[in-house]
């Protein structure tokens, strides 16, 4: 009994495992249920399948656009990269005609020449030069396909008949013109406003020489052509509220003038003009051209460009000059230009340039301006303007070298020039081996302060300074205003070797010494004392009045 007892409890449990065991087991799911689930899952994973393609497929999408963008700053950045690179790359173009430092003449005749107005007399034995009315004719005879002109001024047809020589250089200009040789010419005066540039602005010019009415059939126009001179107006008021003073030409990328002249019949007339013409230099045309450039690229433009191009960019300066002949003279040249606004990299400034012909003296500085006014007046502020007057100053206290300064003196001379002079001479006082002298060059006939005179005014113009080693030939007075302001152009030339006498440096020495040593250069300005004190007693008078 006890061991059925054991076999139905064991039997009972045995039953109770297997029916726990089928109940827990998954039923078995109907055929329906069977399909639904099938197409449920299907449908689920071709929804899945179609969402992870669209998601590849919007991954790619997003990843070309991405990659469009990339490639579209890359070709924008490349695009402004490639421009800011030939703006820097020195294009050589027509302005150039292929002139290279490597192809250009470096073995050159140079002269000086000078305007003499008429009355003006010297010793027999005072060197004389080259007149400036025959130094730009020979320039424009000798021209065959171009001629550039920079200048203040454009005046050659006045009636006085000091101006007959200006009326023949108009004259030869329109010939010129008339044989179709290019003529570009720049200025700060409107073309509208110049008689002389609207001329030769003018597109109607004769071939040739005019026939008499009778002789010239009505029909006939084969003389008649279309050209006219290329006028360049720059806005320098827009640019520094200054004015253009830069004065030289350059004929057939061959030949230059640079000098104190401008297209003025005063200049040819009236005035006391130096300057200097270069003939078969190319070498230097290279760089001087550029600065004709940099005037051209402005032509009608109210605004400074925020970069220059490098070929604007100077090929020599006062580290790397151009080595030449002149005159069988070995020398080392280079041009300087002004304001530093218009000086494109590697431009020496004009009064840096004069630093280095002064910082070059061993023994002696002569200087010969039309003004000297070291100030700055700016909106009708004065300030004082150190720097050259202080460079004389070093020269004479701290390197002991002998200055002499040759100032035009008239009517309308500043009296503060007189200020700075006496200045200028106290420093000299007491100090052995301090050397300064300085004249005022006077050639008006005659002077009144309280009427008009009648005559025309005649002043020494001259612009330059020469050493014993070097000379400098600019456009500018030493007035603080003209260099901080004005655009112009100055020559450099160094030659070491002053015995020879056709050294250029020789030659402006000796035209120094013949206006220093002449009864025109006074030690103290006697024409115009008086006209000082009824400037000073008029000046007091107004200032009663203010008061």
């Amino acid at each position: 009994m006890e061991g059925r007892s054991d076999w139905l409890a064991s039997s009972s449990r045995h039953e109770g495992f297997e029916q726990m065991r089928l109940k827990s087991r998954p039923r078995e799911p109907s055929p329906s249920l069977s399909r639904v689930g099938s197409n449920f899952y299907s449908t689920v994973k071709q929804q899945d399948y179609s969402a992870s393609v669209w998601l590849r497929r919007k991954d790619k999408l997003e990843h070309s656009q991405q990659k469009c963008i990339v490639i579209f700053a890359l070709v924008c950045c490349f695009a402004i990269l490639v421009a800011l690179i030939f703006s820097a790359v020195d294009i050589v173009g027509e302005d150039e005609d292929g002139l290279s430092e490597k192809n250009c003449q470096n073995n050159c005749r140079v002269a000086l020449v000078e305007n003499i107005p008429e009355g003006i007399n010297y010793s027999n034995s005072a060197p004389s030069h080259l007149s400036l009315f025959q130094g730009w004719m020979n320039l424009l005879n000798m021209a065959k396909k171009s001629v550039d002109i920079v200048s203040s001024q454009w005046d050659l047809s006045h009636g006085h008949p000091s101006a007959c020589q200006a009326r023949h250089l108009f004259e030869k200009l329109q010939n010129l013109l008339s044989h179709n040789i290019e003529i570009k010419l720049v200025s700060d005066i409107h073309p509208e406003k110049s008689k002389v540039l609207k001329d030769l602005k003018s597109k109607e010019h004769m071939k040739g020489t005019w026939k008499s009415s009778s002789e010239r059939r009505a029909n006939d126009f084969s003389d008649i052509f279309k050209a006219g001179a290329e006028v360049m107006y720059i806005n320098m008021t827009a640019y520094s509220e200054g004015h253009l003073q830069s004065s030289f030409w350059i004929v057939d990328k061959q030949h230059v003038y640079i000098g104190s002249a401008s297209l003025d019949w005063k200049s040819l007339g009236q005035m006391k003009e130096l300057g200097v013409v270069v003939y078969n230099c190319s070498c230097l045309v290279v760089d001087l051209q550029r600065i004709f450039a940099l005037y051209s690229s402005l032509k009608f433009k109210s605004k400074i460009p925020p970069i220059w191009s490098k070929r604007l960019y100077a090929v020599y300066d006062a580290q790397h000059k151009l080595t030449l002949q002149l005159n069988e003279t070995k020398s080392e040249v280079f041009v300087s230009n002004s304001p530093k606004l218009l000086c494109p990299k590697d431009r020496v400034l004009d009064i840096d340039a004069i630093y280095s012909v002064i910082d070059d003296a061993e023994d002696f500085v002569y200087i010969a301006v039309m003004d000297y006014l070291p100030i700055i007046n700016d909106k009708n502020e004065m300030r004082y303007w150190p720097y050259l007057d202080g460079k004389i100053r070093e020269a004479l206290i701290l390197r002991k070298i002998k200055v002499r300064l040759l100032i035009s003196s008239s009517k309308n001379t500043d009296p503060l020039t007189f200020n700075f002079i006496s200045s200028l001479k106290a420093i000299c006082t007491e100090v052995s081996g301090c050397c300064l002298k300085v004249k005022f060059f006077e050639l008006e006939e005659e002077s009144t302060c309280f009427f008009k005179n009648t005559s025309l005014l005649k002043l020494n113009r001259n612009k330059y300074v020469v050493t014993d080693r070097a000379a400098y030939i600019g456009n500018f007075d030493w007035v603080g205003t003209y260099f901080n302001q004005n655009a112009g152009a100055g020559l450099v030339i160094n030659q070491g070797n002053m015995g020879n006498k056709t050294s250029i440096v020789t030659q402006l020495k000796a035209v120094f010494e013949r206006d220093w040593f002449s009864h025109y250069a006074k030690n103290s300005p006697t024409k115009i004392s008086d006209c000082l004190s009824y400037k000073a007693a008029a000046n007091k008078t107004v200032m009663n009045n203010v008061n």
